[in-house]
Formats: C-alpha cells, structure tokens, sequence
C-alpha cells in the first residue's frame, strides 16, 4: 500500500509532466498552483496561560490545486478542480490522514453565455460571495484568526471542533459534498448562483441536504452582495433541522484605501440559538510594497446564548516581497460579555478544547510569511 506522502508525490509528479507535455497544452489547459503560510503566533491567554506557538495556514490555508479546462468550441469548456489542505508543521493532509482532496473536487461545464454547472465536493456562497466578494477583510490581512467564534460553543454546530468555529462560514472551512451548483454569466455587472448538496437519505428529500444561494453586483467601485446556506444535519432532528446562514456585504474602493461593511446571521433551527454579527474594515494599499488593514467586528447571542457578546479589533501591517510573497505582522484583541456566570473570550483558530481564554478577553499577535505559487 502507498504511504499518504507517495500519494501527493504521485499527484504532483504527475501533474508537472501532464503541465508539460505539448500535445496536452494543445487541447487542453492544466495548472498547479498553491499557497504556502507558515508563522509564529503568542497568545496571551490560552486557558490561563501565555504560549507561544507555530501555526499555518493562518492568513490562508495551505493547500495544493489542480485545475484544468478543455476548450469544446463554441464558447463551451470542460473543467474541473482538485484541492488538498494540509498542515505545514507536519506535512498531514488536512482533516485527516488519505483525504487528499476533501478542501475542493468537483467537474463541470461552462458556457460564455449560460453560465456554468458543476458536480462534486464544493464551496457554499457564504464563502463565495462574501468572502472572495471582498466584504470582509479576513482573508485579505486577518486571515483565520479574524472570522468568528467568540464565546458561542452552545450555538451547537455538529461536526464541529469547538461548536461555534467559522460559524457564518465565511472562512470556507466547511464545504458541501455531493453538490450541484450553478453560476451565471455576468449580466450588467450582477451574477448570481445557487447550490444544492444531495443528502441521500431514503424516503426524505430534504433531510441532510444543503441549499445556498448567493448575489453579487458590481459597478465600478461599488460592490454588493448578499448570501444564503441551510445545511441540514443527522444530529439535529434526525436530519429535519441544521444551521442556517445569511448575509449582506458591501464594499467601496476609494483610490488606494478599500472600505467594507458586513452582516452575517446565523441560526441552529433546532434549539433557536442565534448569532448577529456586524463587522466593518478598511484595507490600505500603501504607496510601495506595504499595506495595512483594520476591522472592528460585534458579535451578539440571543437568549438561548444567554445574551453572550464579543466585541473584536484585528489589525495587521504587510510587506509584498512580489506578487506572490508576502510578510505579514497582525494582531487580534476580544472582549466578550453576558449574562453567563463564565462568558470566555475565544479567538477563531484557536480549535482545542482548552483554548478559550479563562476570562473575558484574549490577545493575539503573530508573525508570518505567506507564498503563492
């Protein structure tokens, strides 16, 4: 039996000589690309205690794609994506051992005019549209650290290492399997899309499925979008009840500086525990190679959450090497409140169990460097 890491040589190997073979660039194209992010992070409250530690994939997950596209005349293409996750630190693929492709694997079809339709493991439009839409500063300078979590592992979410990470699914930490999804062509600068993930439970159409829709609009400047996600889990309900998304994002690009606004809801429809956030940002291309970026983001529970807030300040200062390399300094404050006797701050990321701050607030800071190839 081949070890996991004769596996990804396999793959690469094989995708060099297929990148470069001419008689495949001829009919077809095929890329392998990826992004690399190692760095040190301190955390000043970790369950009581000051640490220190090296982390990964932080201002974007590491990960290994194949891509490719046929080219079927008449303003048809085939194409499709293979995407690994893994752990810098030890080379493991990520969730797990053998699950080489779980970030992204899907195949499809795309029409200049029509759109496109694919099948397989894919994003929802919380990520889509939100976050790759530019309406919220994470994945431009915050990286994981900057989505949400705070003090709401009550919230629930099955599947889940802490019961409230990434729980808008903004960070696209969590994808949909066995899904169709549907994008349009722009139309006067608006494009929407719509998804829906197979459960395959007998006898219940909807019991474990996943439904998204996402809009976004751009004029010049401007940028608005808007998002939704019902996933339906076994765990809650026997599969009739889950966790729904919704979202609004708006950007403006002044010159060099470009201004967000975000609001994302979330829901377990089976215990009526609900999140509101509110987050605002700013990202600064600096004359020269810097860029700077800052965002403040309010989280609020409802009652079933025991009225649990957080309040949470990321800011962080970069340096581009070149358009693919990047240094990067940021550091991240919570506050969180309540009604609860123990109401912990919890920063995003940080998974383990013992990782809640012991009181109500925790800081952050970290050093890194980020590659894209």
């Amino acid at each position: 039996m081949k070890t996991q890491s004769s596996v990804v040589t396999a793959i690469v190997g094989g995708a060099l000589a297929l990148a470069a073979s001419p008689d495949v660039q001829a009919q077809s194209a095929v890329t392998l690309q990826g992004v690399i992010d190692g760095g040190v992070t301190y955390v000043n409250n970790l369950h009581g205690g000051a640490t220190a530690l090296f982390d990964s994939g932080i201002l974007s997950p590491d990960t290994l794609s194949l891509k490719g596209s046929e080219d079927l005349g008449g303003g048809n293409k085939a194409l499709f994506e293979l995407t690994s996750q893994f752990d810098l630190g030890s080379g493991a693929t990520i969730p797990g051992a053998g699950q080489i492709f779980n970030r992204t694997a899907f195949v499809g079809l795309a029409n200049d005019r029509m759109g496109s339709l694919t099948f397989g493991n894919q994003y929802d439009f919380m990520f889509e549209t939100l976050s790759l839409g530019r309406y919220d500063g994470a994945l431009l300078f915050g990286g994981l650290y900057d989505f949400r979590q705070g003090p709401f592992s009550a919230l629930g979410v099955p599947n889940n290492p802490t019961g409230s990470f990434d729980f808008d699914r903004m960070a696209g930490a969590t994808r949909v399997p066995n899904a169709v999804k549907y994008h349009s062509p722009e139309i006067a600068g608006l494009t929407f899309g719509a998804l829906y993930g197979f459960g395959g439970v007998p006898g219940s159409f909807s019991s474990d499925s996943t439904m998204s829709f996402g809009l976004n609009y751009t004029n010049g400047p401007l940028g608005l979008g808007a998002a939704y996600v019902d996933v339906k889990y076994p765990q809650l309900n026997n599969g009739s009840e889950g966790i729904r998304n919704f979202g609004f994002g708006a950007h403006y690009q002044f010159a060099r500086v470009l201004a967000m606004l975000l609001y994302t809801n979330t829901e377990n429809t089976a215990s009526g525990a609900r999140i509101d956030v509110y987050k605002a940002g700013t990202f600064w291309n600096i004359a020269g190679p810097w860029a700077f970026g800052l965002d403040y983001e309010y989280m609020k529970g409802n009652a079933v959450l025991l009225n649990d807030k957080a309040q949470q300040i990321t800011t962080a200062i970069q340096y581009n090497f070149s358009r693919r390399t990047t240094a990067y300094v940021e550091a991240i404050y919570q506050r969180a409140s309540g009604d609860g006797s123990v109401t912990q701050a919890w920063i995003n990321g940080l998974n383990q169990p013992d990782d809640a701050a012991s009181n109500r607030s925790q800081t952050l800071a970290r050093v890194g460097l980020q590659m894209k190839f």
